[in-house]
């Protein structure tokens, strides 16, 4: 990964509301939600979310799917995987027993599923 992507990810990210909506839409994999519904949620004009989105949508933590009249988003859950990745790239100086600490802080709170057929 460049670090272009990286800076453009994180750019995105430090804006409270973009921070927000990246937040409401990790909450609500994998179904996404609605751009109305979000601007709703999070009491934001939707011009002004529209415009929020979009940032997110071209650092790739958000895609949209036209679903009828609607747009439905999605958490770019590959690109945030991958930035996260990139920035603990030879974590703790290559030292990696330093790091399981931020490793075991970075568990998923929702265990996977077991699948069905075992």
């Amino acid at each position: 990964m460049e670090s272009d992507t990286v800076i453009e990810a994180l750019a995105a990210l430090s804006q409270a509301t973009r921070l927000e909506v990246f937040r409401l839409l990790v909450q609500h994999e994998p179904d996404g939600l609605p751009a109305g519904d979000i601007a709703r949620m999070l009491a934001v004009p939707a011009n002004t979310m529209s415009a929020h989105l979009a940032v997110l949508a071209r650092a790739g933590l958000a895609t949209a799917e036209r679903n009828g009249r609607s747009i439905v988003y999605r958490a770019g859950l590959d690109r945030f995987r991958a930035v996260v990745l990139f920035l603990l790239t030879d974590c703790c100086g290559g030292h990696p027993a330093l790091c399981n600490t931020l490793i075991a802080d970075l568990t998923p709170c929702c265990p996977r599923k077991e699948s069905v057929d075992g």
